[in-house]
């Protein structure tokens, strides 16, 4: 999980510590279990959990008050923060050129707002609205390092970690590619809505319950991103209690005995 730090750009001798480490981790073990319950081969499963628990590696370097507070301003605002939502709204963007588009139309806003668009602030934006390009990036700067732990890094591992930003790509992927990204997005999104410090952070939230967690993978599965095969997989392990105890650490705290009742009334 180092490879989640990065040298601090300001700060010569800094290294900024990977803030994802604990929900890339907890998002991994979710989807190992997913992933088996499918019938998945252990082996797949192996280098699965490894994408996963790699799969916020773009946002390596995350400034957690800079990158709050330019999401912040953006949601409240109603502005798109996903590339394929941001070019649903504004239909004349080049693909891939979201993070330039954003900063283009909003640049002087945000300087208003007393959020000057910096080099270091606009990586913050990019590890959003860009993400493939800053993901591709570490991925080449880390690449030694990976090959030096004795893994073999394949194409598909990258693709299930785009998946979520980027469905569009995984258009002609073999169905077990597809299944596998959709996995992790499912397990990364029910983590994401339990997490306590990633709310605060991310999403300028107050609170975490589990009916909006599966209400927005409700909307993700009409949406067409996920599954019925993966939810019925995902809601049967968590009835089973195989994801309370990563629930409370992503909670810090225990569930209630009302959300222990929710999720063993859920049905498969």
């Amino acid at each position: 999980m180092s490879l989640y730090d990065y040298p601090h750009p300001q700060k010569a001798g800094r290294i900024i510590r990977g803030y994802d480490r604990p929900h890339a981790v907890r998002t991994a073990r979710m989807c190992a279990a997913v992933a088996a319950s499918l019938g998945h081969d252990p082996e797949r499963v192996r280098s699965y959990q490894i994408a996963c628990l790699l799969h916020d590696l773009g946002r390596a370097g995350l400034d957690r008050t800079l990158f709050g507070t330019i999401w912040s301003w953006a949601k409240e605002r109603g502005i798109p923060t996903r590339p394929r939502e941001w070019r649903a709204v504004h239909t004349d963007t080049i693909y891939g050129r979201e993070t330039e588009a954003f900063l283009s139309r909003y640049k002087q806003d945000l300087k208003a707002a007393g959020i000057a668009m910096t080099p270091w602030a606009k990586e913050q934006v990019e590890m959003r609205l860009g993400y493939a390009r800053r993901l591709a990036r570490r991925l080449r700067a880390v690449r030694p390092v990976i090959k030096n732990m004795g893994i073999t890094w394949l194409p598909w591992m990258q693709q299930v970690m785009l998946y979520y930003y980027y469905p569009e790509r995984l258009a002609s992927a073999k169905p077990w590619v597809k299944q596998l990204a959709e996995i992790l997005v499912a397990c990364e999104q029910f983590e994401a809505y339990s997490n306590q410090q990633r709310g605060r952070d991310y999403y300028v939230r107050k609170k975490e319950t589990l009916a909006d967690a599966f209400a927005y993978l409700d909307k993700l599965q009409q949406e067409g991103i996920l599954s019925q095969p993966v939810m019925s997989a995902l809601r049967g392990l968590a009835a089973k209690g195989a994801f309370d105890r990563v629930l409370e650490e992503a909670r810090g705290c225990k569930l209630s005995p009302n959300e222990r009742r929710f999720l063993r009334e859920m049905e498969c």
